[in-house]
């Protein structure tokens, strides 16, 4: 997984990835295929009755039963796609239903807040998720269309998600610190160097109790948790019964978390997860969410991490109302004569340089591994030879002269464990925090169940 920053400490005219493009790069067509492919249904009868109808009110906002239909069937489409059985229909309706309400609660607040997701943001995931699929952009609606999919409502989905991600980040992630000390603290103890190194497969049940929950609701939930405990060691279907009870997020994928690296594993999970051998299944665990089971699926890795890294500087010059692409690109092949003649890069980045976090060290950009750029500077970047200065290219920040100055083989594995201890303390932080602000937004709303 890419050590990503946030956009708090990205400049925006650094060529490295921006973060939520690259995490929505790994999207697969198949995550939004099903319910893109159908629309709302709100057509008349003959009689002239609206067909659809309202499942839930949410603040001044609805769910539609016609949403509610579409979700329901794409989550059975692929329970049965993975042979997993089935809950009861009242207990599905109403997990997809919680997850439609807590979606509409998001948008509402990202309206509130003015979060908004540009075109270019947009199609940039677009692009990212049609490279991965091996098309281009201008072919991915067709490629949309022969699995059914119809892509404008792919788009709004994708513009949904997107929305919701940037309001998580501004509502919990960037309030959470961690300063050098605990980054220390954490790599002192044995078990977080080794464990940062290593993968958990996870699935997780949810038994949770509200805020203000009072003594005989408390010990309802922890006896059923007790029970479902004593149920899943018996041989029961845990992707079953998270299905049927769980109040997790990952409810409807049978409580499953997929693959997270040892800095991704909430504060909870942190000291059991490392202990459980394939296939055990936690004790039930209290915090302020509620009671946990927690189920090691698998793990993988642990190995030192080797990486292929590149030192090397560029010069940035934007185009703007006086000057256009092809005035930037001649100023620069100027520029690169010059040097070429004899002048010294680093003098002349400082001074037109239009990239404000590199130019004041020359255009220096520091030792950057694999995946750290935009694909197409990377790949200007991996073609050079060492002290070799590109022509000019364009990528999405503007137009560049690049020089390589060194390229190394660098044992990465005290450095990312530095970034993945970093990750792993906000993310100890993050589960419960998100946890508690999804709730903090339900019980806050006006939610009004129809069905």
């Amino acid at each position: 997984m890419l050590q990503i920053p946030s956009p708090a400490s990205r400049r925006p005219h650094d060529p490295r990835l921006n973060w939520l493009p690259a995490l929505l790069a790994g999207l697969a067509i198949a995550m939004l295929a099903p319910s893109a492919a159908m629309g709302q249904s709100r057509e008349l009868s003959s009689s002239g009755e609206l067909l659809d109808g309202i499942a839930a009110i949410v603040n001044d906002g609805v769910v539609l039963k016609s949403e509610l239909q579409l979700e329901t069937r794409r989550i059975v489409d692929r329970l049965k796609a993975q042979n997993t059985q089935m809950p009861p229909n009242d207990v599905l309706l109403r997990q997809v239903l919680d997850r439609l309400v807590i979606q509409e609660l998001q948008l509402q607040r990202a309206e509130r807040v003015g979060i908004k997701i540009s075109d270019e943001t947009l199609n940039q995931a677009l692009a990212n998720i049609a490279s991965r699929n091996n098309v281009s952009l201008a072919e991915l609606p067709a490629l949309l269309a022969r699995e059914g999919v119809d892509y404008s409502a792919y788009r709004r989905e994708l513009r949904q998600q997107i929305t919701i991600d940037q309001l998580r980040q501004r509502d919990v992630l960037q309030r959470i610190a961690v300063s050098p000390q605990e980054v220390d603290a954490f790599l002192a103890r044995q078990e977080g160097k080794a464990n940062l190194r290593e993968d958990y497969l996870i699935s997780h049940i949810l038994i949770s109790v509200s805020a203000t929950a009072q003594s005989a609701e408390i010990d309802k939930a922890q006896k059923l948790a007790d029970e479902l405990h004593a149920r899943i060691l018996a041989g029961e279907n845990f992707a079953k019964l998270a299905l049927t009870y769980s109040s997790g997020q990952q409810a409807l994928e049978g409580g499953s978390l997929g693959w997270l690296k040892g800095s991704e594993l909430p504060s909870i999970f942190a000291d059991i997860v490392p202990g459980l051998a394939r296939g055990g299944v936690s004790e039930p665990i209290r915090n302020a969410s509620g009671f946990h089971l927690i189920r090691l699926d698998d793990r993988r890795g642990g190995e030192p991490i080797m990486e292929d890294q590149t030192h090397a500087r560029h010069i940035l010059m934007t185009t703007n109302e006086v000057q256009d692409d092809d005035t930037v690109r001649q100023k620069l092949l100027a520029i690169r004569a010059r040097i070429l003649g004899g002048e010294d890069f680093s003098a002349v980045a400082k001074v037109v340089s239009e990239d404000p976090q590199s130019a004041i060290e020359g255009g220096d950009l520091g030792w950057a591994g694999p995946g750290n750029f935009v694909p197409q500077f990377e790949k200007i970047m991996n073609a050079l030879q060492i002290n070799e200065i590109s022509e000019p290219f364009q990528t999405q920040f503007g137009w560049h002269i690049l020089q390589v100055l060194e390229r190394r083989v660098y044992d990465a594995t005290t450095d990312r464990q530095r970034q993945d201890a970093v990750l792993a303390i906000r993310n100890s932080k993050l589960g419960d925090e998100a946890e508690l602000w999804t709730r903090r937004l339900r019980d806050e709303a006006f939610v009004e169940i129809r069905i």
